[in-house]
């Protein structure tokens, strides 16, 4: 049960200027953004990561780098279209603004299972490829590094709330109920009983926790994956023996 990181791009000239950007290239941080994935990369510094994957956009590979700069390990980078932008069609470009005012605004609001991008892709295709390539990647580490392994997925918004939302068991149209900001980070667990969702949009916050246990040599016990009734006691303390 490999533990997946999800950090969205930090801010944008394009956030900052109300404009969907979709997959427009060239488009990058600002100075705020480099400040945000400064911050969650420093909340990552202490955590060893057996692999990174990134959305081949720009803004994600800036992240990406700006996320290991100073690293004492070299996680392996990769870049996945799975995880790339939802591709918004004739909608990549606009001033949000003015496309509040579309029909399908109100469709991507209230029920995006059934909103289609004009010369773009659907909100359930988004969410099928998506989700397909985090579970695959997700096997593919821990089969190589084993159930304590810990990666990243550098991606945007709308794909890691379709990530969420699959796993915590959401139907897509209710996936607007979720908020991911820039530079946000999300963590869910893959289990062979269910996803684990441990953190939504966290923006502050030691992640020590994240580091895997002291190898004993022993595998953990299938009831380790389990919920536990009553809540459980959590992760040891950093510092702890063991963690």
């Amino acid at each position: 049960m490999a533990t997946l990181i999800l950090v969205r791009h930090g801010r944008t000239t394009a956030n900052a200027s109300g404009t969907l950007a979709g997959r427009t290239p060239g488009v990058r941080l600002d100075s705020t953004g480099q400040q945000q994935v400064a911050r969650a990369g420093a909340r990552l510094a202490q955590v060893p990561l057996a692999l990174v994957v990134t959305s081949p956009l720009e803004r994600c590979r800036q992240t990406t780098r700006a996320l290991l700069a100073g690293r004492e390990d070299e996680p392996p980078v990769v870049t996945d279209r799975g995880i790339t932008e939802c591709d918004y069609g004739e909608w990549q470009g606009r001033a949000i603004k003015d496309l509040a005012g579309e029909k399908l605004w109100k469709v991507v609001q209230t029920q995006p299972s059934a909103a289609a991008f004009p010369g773009g892709e659907t909100m359930t295709a988004m969410q099928a490829r998506s989700v397909a390539t985090v579970r695959r990647r997700d096997a593919e580490v821990e089969r190589e590094h084993g159930p304590h392994a810990v990666w990243v997925a550098v991606s945007h918004g709308d794909i890691i709330k379709s990530v969420l939302a699959d796993a915590l068991g959401m139907h897509l149209d209710l996936f607007q109920r979720l908020h991911v900001d820039p530079a946000s980070i999300s963590i869910v667990r893959y289990t062979e009983s269910r996803p684990y969702v441990l953190a939504t949009n966290s923006h502050e916050g030691d992640l020590s926790w994240l580091r895997p246990p002291a190898d004993t040599g022993t595998e953990t016990p299938a009831a380790d994956t389990d919920a536990v009734v009553g809540g459980g006691a959590g992760p040891a303390p950093a510092g702890a023996a063991g963690s």
